[in-house]
């Protein structure tokens, strides 16, 4: 907690700090990044080694270039404490070590080993009130975690058999992570948010739907940051591209030809510092750009290696902390407002009921149960929680009208409320009492317990 309060007190200071160090952050200084022979940005996927043949972060400030810790056999993926005087990254102390999260100051450059295990731990950022999330290989797939920087009160945020991998932490305080789309696939990566206490999980944007093979990889979605006017900056396979609060669906970025990298870093000059190379077989090197400017300014080139993960070391807002919601209960609700509304048509009337599966310990899905649909397209479920779990719409007859190509996950005493079947956060539902609350405000039982909970 103190250093939350401490990282407020100095953000009143950073406003000098960051105005003075515009010509020093375009001049190579103030920035902490990571220097790789071999990066494969999406080897988590398959729960993969990004960095085979290892990494090096190096920053670059006033009194010049040098390896934050040269004492490391490899570091990578830094990020920087609000006040800006901490550098969170993962990292190997032997070159047989599992990746590990550490934490160091940068005023004595002395390391503190935040989490501990025999599997890799990756992908660092702070959360607020002196906790971090990273992302930790279990039984070979990456899920994400929450901790103290202890290291302590471990708390799982992602279920299921999908990789995951956090990108950023957005200003609301949602994680914004990875996964392959659909969500428990690994055929092509795509941005989700989910809440500090694993609840709320969702697409950031649903512009993907009815995609599948190559047209799912085409429209990959990775390395996502959120940057000053809150868009989501991102790269895919077309360049860069971002999510707006205005549009739906992805806009694509008129960046100079090439190949990004994503995790975009803003310089308080308003140009970008990015991640690019002219093509596959060049390495990535990184470049400032103007978005009113057509060329890019190469910044950071390192001969035969990937310059990437670039951060401004600068002091910066904490996130809005995450109240959670979720009661004392086993397992947890789920309410649709409207099947209905969804991206994917249907005729009024022929949503007459839904499936709910969850995934086995062989992997399958295995039906939970059937529930009715009310005609306004409303309906009421209580399901397991931290279980991946798939929704299918049925007609009268019993055909199936639409089922999940994913899986989600509910959190233990969690409480939803959704606007429709894959609507898309950004739809926003009918100001109307759903039909099934007013028949009963017991939601169907899913989980074969046919037991009560207090809060249902």
């Amino acid at each position: 907690m103190w250093r939350s309060i401490l990282a407020c007190l100095l953000l009143l200071v950073a406003v000098g700090i960051v105005r003075n160090s515009v010509k020093a952050s375009a001049g190579s200084s103030s920035l902490v990044y990571t220097v790789a022979k071999v990066y494969k940005p999406l080897a988590w996927m398959h729960g993969a080694e990004r960095f085979p043949s290892g990494a090096t972060i190096f920053v670059v400030d006033a009194s010049g270039k040098h390896v934050l810790l040269p004492e490391f056999a490899a570091t990578a993926d830094p990020a920087i404490f609000f006040d800006g005087q901490h550098v969170l990254f993962a990292g190997k102390r032997k070159s047989d070590d599992p990746w590990q999260i550490w934490e160091v100051p940068l005023s004595d450059g002395k390391a503190r080993q935040i989490t501990s295990g025999t599997e890799d731990c990756i992908r660092p950022f702070y959360l607020p009130e002196d906790r971090v999330v990273y992302a930790r290989k279990i039984n070979g797939s990456f899920r994400i975690e929450a901790a103290g920087l202890a290291g302590r009160d471990v708390l799982v945020l992602t279920y299921g058999p999908a990789n995951f991998i956090a990108s950023d932490i957005l200003r609301d305080g949602r994680i914004l992570f990875e996964a392959g789309y659909p969500l428990g696939s690994d055929v092509a990566p795509e941005i989700y948010t989910v809440y500090s206490d694993g609840s709320g999980v969702e697409s950031y944007r649903c512009d993907h739907a009815g995609l599948k093979g190559a047209q799912a990889s085409a429209r990959a979605h990775h390395a996502g940051r959120q940057i000053t006017t809150g868009d989501i900056v991102f790269a895919s396979e077309a360049g860069l591209s971002r999510f707006t609060s205005a549009r739906a669906q992805a806009v694509a970025i008129s960046a100079p030809t090439g190949e990004y990298a994503g995790d975009v870093a803003e310089l308080p000059s308003g140009e970008w510092l990015l991640p690019w190379r002219r093509d596959s077989k060049a390495p990535l090197q990184l470049v400032l750009w103007n978005a009113r400017s057509s060329s890019l300014r190469s910044l950071i080139e390192t001969p035969d290696a990937n310059v990437i993960q670039p951060v401004v070391l600068a002091a910066h807002a904490v996130p809005n902390r995450h109240p959670s919601g979720l009661h004392d209960w086993p397992d947890a609700n789920l309410l649709c407002l409207n099947a209905y509304t969804s991206k994917y048509p249907f005729a009024e009337g022929s949503i007459h009921s839904v499936r709910v599966y969850a995934r086995d310990k062989a992997n399958n899905a295995s039906l939970l149960g059937t529930a009715s649909v009310e005609p306004d397209g409303s309906f009421f479920v209580h399901v397991p929680s931290e279980k991946a779990l798939q929704i299918e719409l049925l007609d009268s007859s019993g055909k199936t009208l639409k089922r999940e190509s994913g899986f989600f996950w509910m959190r233990r005493g969690e409480q939803r409320v959704c606007v429709g079947c894959h609507a898309g956060p950004e739809t926003a539902p009918e100001n109307a009492v759903p039909q099934i609350l007013l028949k009963s405000t017991t939601p169907a039982d899913m989980t074969g317990k046919q037991s009560a909970s207090g809060g249902r």
